[in-house]
């Protein structure tokens, strides 16, 4: 299970395009990587995404064609054009068919990486359980007014908890985030959780855990 934010990347410069996703997912986003229009239309029938970055001078459709034909069918996912074109007029096109801003090539890597998490904060919000605030984009768990240190598999462990309130988690899928799996691993990891948050988390024998609705 990949709880990572999905990005998908139009570019079909293979070596910026390459870049580009590996600096992605070294801040552990999952980008799909396409060369052309056509491309974007088969990936987005297949998966949502959180966030398009387009390059618009691509093969077959370019990309203010691309996202057009996703307005058109309402689709609203965050987009970006990354394109070297600076003329006002190609400009205002890419607003008037429905992107919301622009990097210009080149691009530092840092303001690309910031306006990625600024718009991805932005359609991320948190979820509120008792006197709990989860920050679904950074994994931040604050308990009243204090943000809590956990370590990370304890946070992905309250994340499939806190994302599936009210439904049974398979333990396999808790297995997934842990360093070495076992059942008695798992319920020490529960059992943790329950005393420092004080929630209630019921166990279906050999099959799961849930964290019960309020």
């Amino acid at each position: 299970m990949d709880d990572r934010k999905k990005i998908l990347l139009l570019e079909d410069d293979t070596i910026l395009a390459q870049t580009m996703k590996a600096l992605l997912e070294q801040e552990n986003y999952n980008v799909t990587l396409v060369e052309d229009g056509e491309e974007v239309l088969n990936a987005t029938y297949e998966k949502k995404y959180d966030l398009y970055l387009f390059d618009i001078n691509v093969p077959l459709l370019n990309g203010t064609q691309t996202l057009k034909l996703l307005r058109e069918a309402q689709d609203t996912t965050p987009t970006f054009f990354i394109t070297a074109l600076r003329d006002t007029t190609s400009i205002l096109k890419g607003f008037d068919c429905g992107c919301d801003d622009y990097i210009k090539k080149p691009f530092d890597p840092d303001e690309l990486l910031a306006r990625v998490k600024a718009v991805m904060k932005r359609n991320n919000p948190v979820i509120k359980y008792k006197n709990i605030t989860f920050d679904l984009l950074e994994n931040r768990l604050i308990l009243d007014k204090d943000e809590l240190s956990l370590g990370s598999v304890e946070k992905n462990v309250f994340a499939l908890l806190i994302k599936n309130i009210g439904r049974t988690v398979d333990k396999t899928v808790f297995f997934e985030y842990m360093n070495k799996p076992s059942d008695a691993a798992l319920r020490v990891l529960i059992s943790k959780l329950k005393k420092m948050l004080n929630i209630d988390i019921s166990n279906t024998k050999g099959v799961g855990y849930k964290l019960e609705k309020l």
